[in-house]
């Protein structure tokens, strides 16, 4: 597996990194902890050296189960999870709404340590930037904790590029995860990529395959267990899947040209953008993990790119990219 640094913060990761939410939560049912401890473990044998969790997939148990499997090499690897939702780091009960007071991160990345059994986290993410809370007080909690030895770096999530610099000016940033694909592009528009390349933040796109739709196996006739995140996504109602069959094609088109699958090209397509970008797809199956980082091996040309980038400037993705209601907790 290919590595890659996150910007300048001398954090080098596999160039794709594992998401594991998938594993216990958004997805319908939670995958048996030994498949998802298998398929995690499958991972790190193929390279794979990024393992993305948070307090929030589960609650805990996501957590729970990267710190468990990752244990046997947890030295040759980079956990990374995230805080700030509401949640009781004793209970896991989750109230509404955000909360990234200092006391709170302080207490939460406790409880985090030891669901993951281990002395430091290597990438701490903000979950949702917490418009309670100045970014610059959050930043200088996890200062802290850097200084403590108990967190490594600092990370962002759907932050927009304002709050990134005020954060990076108290905290280096070492990296920035929102949602990029080739159908979900707004960090081009507003500025979080550009951010990140003048600070030498790295990039970490998250449902880089646009929940699953861009593997092309998703189509106007697919049925969702009833606890899946995609039944109330604007972007997968019927018709929505309808218009957006575009873009599979279009990736499905490359992907015969490459000799390669639409979620190859897909990831693909990421890598190439910026080499400081390092997307986390995740999956319960392990012939789609091999599937998936066989991606560092499609190369495009310059002409590749153009034929890319021109057809899909012409195809109008149909559908928010999540429901309003967390939509909302972006910037």
């Amino acid at each position: 597996m290919k590595k890659r640094s996150l910007g300048k913060s001398g954090l080098e990761v596999s160039a794709l990194g594992f998401g594991c939410m998938g594993l216990s939560s958004a997805y319908g049912p939670p995958t048996p902890r030994p498949d998802g401890m298998k398929i995690i473990r499958a991972a790190f044998e193929q390279g794979v050296t990024l393992f993305d969790t948070a307090e929030a997939y589960g609650p805990f148990a996501n957590e729970e189960l990267v710190g468990e499997a990752v244990a046997p090499f947890r030295d040759q690897v980079v956990v990374a999870t995230k805080f700030g939702f509401d949640i009781d780091p004793k209970t896991g009960q989750r109230r509404s709404g955000l909360n990234s007071r200092p006391e709170h991160i302080r207490e939460a990345v406790e409880a985090m340590l030891k669901r993951l059994k281990t002395g430091t986290i290597d990438l701490l993410y903000q979950h949702r930037v917490d418009p309670a809370v100045a970014i610059e007080d959050v930043a200088g909690a996890v200062k802290e904790l850097i200084a403590a030895g108990k967190i490594k770096h600092f990370g962002l999530s759907e932050a927009g590029e304002q709050t990134i610099r005020r954060a990076h000016s108290v905290q280096r940033v070492t990296a920035v995860q929102s949602e990029y694909s080739l159908w979900t592009r707004d960090v081009e528009q507003n500025d979080v990529l550009r951010t990140c390349e003048e600070l030498g933040i790295g990039f970490v796109p998250f449902s880089p395959l646009g929940a699953g739709f861009l593997t092309g196996e998703i189509d106007t006739n697919t049925t969702f267990d009833a606890t899946d995140f995609r039944n109330i996504s604007p972007r997968f109602t019927p018709e929505a899947r309808a218009a957006n069959q575009a873009v599979v094609d279009l990736l499905r088109k490359i992907a015969d040209q490459k000799g390669g699958t639409p979620a190859q090209v897909a990831l693909a397509w990421l890598l190439v953008q910026k080499p400081w970008i390092v997307p986390i797809p995740g999956t319960t199956k392990i012939h789609r993990l091999k599937e998936n980082l066989g991606a560092v091996n499609i190369e495009f040309t310059v002409g590749d790119l153009q034929e890319i980038n021109s057809a899909a400037a012409k195809i109008e993705v149909q559908g928010a990219r999540l429901p309003e209601a967390v939509l909302k907790m972006s910037e």
